[in-house]
């Protein structure tokens, strides 16, 4: 039963990462790559790892998606078509992407899949998320913070480089607006 599944979310997922690169519309093209997302969340379900999954989710779906819908629909973007990016390229190209397919095909096929002996039943697959939030909030605490502060300068900058494009002025927080003047708020 589970391979079933398996196909399904498989079959789903790669469908859906065709659709993201193939559909013009980004907003369209967003909205597959939140359904590829939400597939693979479901395929690490079915391997029995569900904080991956809910890290799936919850960064990828619903942060990373979330900001670039953002961007998406903040910015104006132009409908620009792929040949005025791929000027001659195209034969250089589709060389390169055979080169990656036979490399690809190669090493999947005289590769050898080994997996260490262990024991991986349900009691100690539930302490996986116990573990790896132990590991986060005391071993690897700092890394987890700088982390956050380097995602969140880069979203300060991001709005700050949308509002100069706009052509509006970005306002400094330390000089205290007065919100009796309209021009201030």
């Amino acid at each position: 039963m589970e391979l079933i599944f398996f196909y399904i979310f498989a079959i789903l997922a790669v469908s859906s990462a065709i659709a993201v690169i193939s559909i013009r519309n980004p907003v369209h093209s967003a909205f597959f790559l939140i359904i590829c997302l939400l597939q693979v969340a479901a395929i690490f379900i079915l391997l029995r790892a569900p904080f991956l999954a809910a890290v799936q989710v919850f960064i990828y779906v619903g942060a990373v998606m979330v900001l670039f819908l953002f961007v998406v629909l903040v910015l104006d973007i132009r409908k620009e078509t792929f040949r005025e990016h791929m000027h001659s390229q195209s034969v250089s190209a589709l060389v390169m992407v055979a080169a990656l397919f036979v490399l690809m095909g190669f090493l999947m096929f005289s590769g050898k899949l080994t997996v260490p002996p262990g024991i991986y039943n349900e009691a100690v697959l539930a302490r996986n998320t116990e573990v790896i939030g132990r590991l986060i909030y005391t071993k690897f605490v700092f890394p987890f913070e700088i982390v956050s502060l380097i995602l969140l300068i880069a979203l300060i900058g991001a709005v700050v480089l949308v509002m100069r494009t706009k052509g509006t002025e970005v306002p400094f927080v330390g000089r205290g607006a007065d919100r009796n003047k309209p021009e201030d708020i």
